[in-house]
């Protein structure tokens, strides 16, 4: 039996940041995972995979070129799934590497097995050749994260049913694919698989793509996707999946229309891994979806147990678990530097176009009697915007009126995940829209937008009546 300052259950994002905070101030650390490889679904099967197909797709495609040079760039051979997953394997590895190697500087002993409790200070951590280690942490971080939830009505075990931890497995790229769920991963699975030529319905029982979004940039968004190609079947939801025929999975929906299809992708929430650590012997009870409870410094009912990432629920972003993560350690070696979260979290969907938002949306501030100064800046009115070939693009800026505070940033377009940071770094210092006035952005870059939204909103401000200033992209 090996003593430790902390036992952290679970390699993912959050696991290993914990670890290595833990192990960066002197602390002696196990980590235990269960898969043979370190990163969790954030390295492997998710975060960085999925995009990493999503950039590999426009590649293959010729997307990018098509626009640009009014010709078609893409490979002049049907692409096979080594050619889709080549890039992605490569970066995950390349990322696991860099994880492993950061792990083993700070001596961060790794085992590998599943995780239980004993009992409170105690974790049997049994390996795959059935062996059993019982490892005694005076601190616990679970970050086990969670899995894809299941539909009952979707027969998983054949194999043209995925999930989304299962996609990455395909053995051929289908021409015809059903997306089940058009919440974040199902969108930005729907439009990598529409850009490779697939033909794409994206099923959900809602009416509205991605409502946490801004309206106007989810309706521009969802128009986007229309274009190309992605069909949406809106207030559906499947009611049989048939796969007993060779060939096609037959699906049903409620409104009673039928789908024919090659390979069907169900992404129906996740639920958090938590059903086989024995919590109880720890003293815990997880709630809703295995979810764990915590307070604001990430510490479970039990005052040396901490919990971070998926496993505790929203917002599950790798970016908010790794946070999390080195909160809970901070907190829990009294090392400071880091007391809470972020105030403001920047969200950012990869879909093609990208869109990414942080703050208010128009909506909100108006349910909260706000009425906003609106400051817009398209892509196809800069001269960055014209050389990316993005048509469509639009950086939206929320000001309070009077102050010119900026409550919000939205944006979707090329690189909107990246351009949504200036406006981020923006509201973290408590700036107001001189910040942007006063700047000097490179000529040409995306930047610019930033600068001009600025202008329109304080034209709109000054002349709400002048022509052609701050039209909505998509009106509601």
């Amino acid at each position: 039996m090996a003593a430790y300052d902390l036992v952290v259950i679970g390699g993912g994002p959050a696991g290993t940041s914990g670890a290595n905070t833990a192990a960066l101030f002197g602390h002696r650390v196990a980590l235990v995972e269960k898969e043979p490889k370190i990163g969790g679904a954030g390295l492997n099967s998710g975060t960085v995979p999925s995009k990493t197909l999503r950039e590999t797709a426009l590649a293959l495609s010729g997307w990018k070129s098509r626009r640009l040079f009014g010709v078609d760039l893409s490979l002049r051979r049907e692409a096979t799934v080594a050619d889709l997953m080549h890039h992605a394997d490569a970066v995950s590895a390349a990322e696991r590497r860099r994880v492993e190697a950061h792990m083993g500087a700070l001596s961060v002993e790794r085992f590998r097995g599943d995780a239980r409790f004993v009992d409170p200070h105690t974790i049997a951590v049994k390996s795959p050749d059935g062996t059993e280690t019982h490892l005694v942490g005076r601190t616990i971080l679970i970050a086990t994260g969670s899995s894809p939830s299941r539909p009952p009505e979707f027969p998983f075990e054949d194999d043209r049913v995925y999930d989304s931890d299962e996609l990455l497995d395909l053995k051929a790229i289908p021409k015809r694919l059903v997306v089940v769920g058009a919440g974040t991963i199902g969108s930005e699975y729907a439009c990598t698989f529409a850009a490779i030529g697939a033909e794409v319905d994206l099923v959900d029982g809602r009416d509205a793509l991605l409502p946490f979004l801004d309206g106007e940039v989810s309706r521009a968004l969802a128009a986007a996707m229309e274009e190309h190609g992605v069909r949406f079947r809106w207030k559906e939801r499947v009611t049989k999946c048939d796969v007993s025929r060779p060939g096609d999975v037959g699906l049903t929906l409620s409104s009673g229309a039928t789908i024919s299809t090659e390979a069907v992708l169900v992404c129906a929430g996740r639920t958090s891994n938590s059903a086989d650590l024995d919590l109880a012997a720890a003293g815990l009870a997880p709630g809703k979806r295995g979810l764990i409870p915590v307070d604001s410094g990430y510490r479970t009912a039990v005052a040396h147990i901490y919990a971070a990432g998926d496993v505790i629920g929203a917002p599950a972003l790798a970016a908010t678990s790794m946070e999390q993560a080195r909160i809970a350690m901070c907190r829990a070696f009294d090392i400071g530097g880091k007391e809470d979260l972020a105030s403001l979290i920047p969200t950012g969907i990869y879909t093609i176009p990208e869109a990414a938002f942080v703050g208010a949306t128009e909506e909100t501030l108006r349910k909260d009697g706000v009425e906003p100064l609106v400051g817009r800046a398209r892509y196809a009115d800069s001269a960055r915007g014209r050389i990316v070939g993005d048509e469509r693009g639009f950086l939206k800026l929320l000001f309070e009126r009077e102050s010119l505070r900026l409550l919000g940033v939205h944006v979707m377009g090329e690189h909107a995940t990246e351009i949504v940071h200036v406006g981020l770094m923006a509201m973290l210092a408590g700036a107001n829209g001189e910040i942007f006035n006063r700047a000097c952005f490179n000529y040409p870059s995306l930047g610019e937008l930033y600068k001009y939204a600025t202008y329109d909103a304080l034209l709109r401000r000054t002349n709400p009546s002048l022509p052609g200033l701050s039209k909505p992209a998509f009106p509601a």
